[in-house]
């Protein structure tokens, strides 16, 4: 399978970010292209993931369409093979979006069922979450007493997200609006994760983005419960105490925290193993919950 490291297209480029290539197709619509670049740890790496682009495209505009009535999302009408020059048209199919521009906000809105990752390290060294102060004698992987709204900054391409602690983030958006993304937020993921766990996955944790439109409303934006921004675990073969398989892009990072690599770019070039398994943990996501 062809894969897709950067597009070039005759529209305007507006920005070329970690997965996606953004273009100005009118005054108010924006082509979201989706490449195969995968990302860890804020680099991106130098190898792309076959078919990456468009499993994230076909999920997102799944989660979008079952999330509607929660939120407003940024899908505009039109298709994008129509907006391209002709010779484009197969570059931009299956991989792209049509977006309505909005102002996007400058935070990660993250919520965490479940302690792993970076959650879970903070809580083995400090008993917390974003300084969140959680009960003794968690395990990794426990699932946590509710789910939590630990925000982060949203850092430009081949710099750190950083987790916004207490009050931070109503100074970022404002009381009201922060208190709005927040309440979004839980709802998005308690609905997810009801309905992932009814297809057999759990969903760890997920990052959201949101923008507000010309009229203050808010609009959820990006990509949507994907693995590029989720950790989904098998529920098959779940416990507690361990490091949980999944189909998500934690086969990436244990690789290259395997090889000692200091986290900063550039990155390594990944083996044709670990790019052809971690393809397919993608599209067995895709077709396990979309099924």
């Amino acid at each position: 399978m062809d894969a897709l490291f950067e597009s070039r297209l005759h529209l305007p480029l507006v920005h070329r970010g970690k997965v996606r290539d953004l273009y100005e197709v009118d005054g108010g619509r924006l082509l979201m292209v989706a490449t195969d670049r995968l990302s860890a740890f804020d680099v991106v790496l130098p190898n792309p993931i076959p078919g990456k682009g468009r499993i994230l495209t076909e999920l997102s505009r799944f989660w979008f369409a079952k999330m509607a009535p929660i939120v407003r999302n940024h899908l505009a009408d039109g298709a994008p093979e129509d907006v391209v020059a002709p010779e484009e048209r197969e570059v931009v199919r299956g991989r792209s979006l049509l977006v309505w521009r909005v102002r996007p906000l400058p935070v990660e809105a993250i919520v965490r069922g479940y302690l792993a990752g970076s959650a879970w390290k903070e809580y083995r060294q400090a008993g917390t979450v974003s300084g969140i102060p959680l009960p003794a004698g968690l395990v990794e992987a426990a699932p946590l007493p509710e789910p939590l709204f630990t925000p982060s900054t949203k850092a430009a391409v081949g710099e750190h997200d950083e987790p916004l602690r207490a009050g931070e983030i109503e100074r970022l958006l404002g009381a009201e609006r922060a208190a709005e993304v927040r309440r979004v937020s839980l709802r998005l993921y308690e609905e997810a994760a009801t309905y992932a766990l009814s297809r057999g996955i759990i969903i760890a944790d997920t990052k959201f983005e949101f923008g507000v439109d010309g009229d203050g409303a808010l609009v959820l934006i990006d990509e949507v419960l994907t693995p590029d921004s989720s950790r989904f675990w098998p529920k098959a073969g779940y416990r507690p105490g361990t490091s949980p398989e999944s189909y998500d892009k934690q086969y990436v990072r244990d690789y290259l925290e395997s090889i000692g690599w200091d986290k900063k770019a550039p990155g390594p070039v990944l083996p044709d193993e670990v790019v052809r398994r971690t393809s397919a943990k993608y599209a067995e996501a895709l077709a396990v919950l979309t099924r």
